[in-house]
């Protein structure tokens, strides 16, 4: 086993999340036009990767948070939100996103994968209050019935238990 120490912890390469497959500039622009951000307040990101999604929503306007487990891209999205001058908006945390609590955000967006949509399905369930935004790319939520989908990126939004 491959082990690294980043800041006095090790970590193990294989634990460290999906493959990252950045979401293109256009995508994001997408995915930010999706949500009426005018009442929204806190957006995070799952597994926000280089936090492209974050700063490009923290430059809308809200307070952006981005979960991810692999600490080089950690320290990468750091940067890039320091060099668009956003580090009072955007803030990212090296965190597994299933140990996060979701409780506090407005928006969601994310780029899961397919095999881990049905169980952030049952996270959003439980730590979501009602009428949260999700904007997922590409891959759906398994029961839920998205409010608007275009270009294989769909919108939902929570409802009531």
């Amino acid at each position: 086993m491959f082990l690294i120490k980043i800041w006095g912890y090790a970590y193990p390469y294989f634990f460290w999340g999906a493959i990252d497959v950045p979401t293109t500039e256009k995508r994001v622009e997408q995915m930010v036009g999706f949500l009426d951000l005018k009442s929204a307040k806190k957006a995070v990101d799952l597994g926000a990767g280089d936090g492209r999604l974050i700063i490009a929503l923290a430059d809308a306007g809200v307070e952006a948070h981005g979960y991810e487990i692999n600490p080089f891209l950690v320290l990468k999205a750091r940067k890039n939100i320091r060099e668009a001058g956003l580090e009072k908006k955007a803030f990212m945390h090296l965190k597994n996103l299933w140990r996060a609590d979701l409780a506090e955000f407005d928006v969601v967006v994310l780029y899961g994968m397919r095999h881990m949509m049905r169980k952030l399905e049952k996270k959003f369930e439980k730590e979501l209050k009602p009428g949260v935004k999700i904007v997922s790319n590409y891959f759906t939520l398994p029961t839920w019935k998205p409010e608007r989908v275009e270009d294989n990126i769909c919108l939902y939004i929570k409802q009531q238990a």
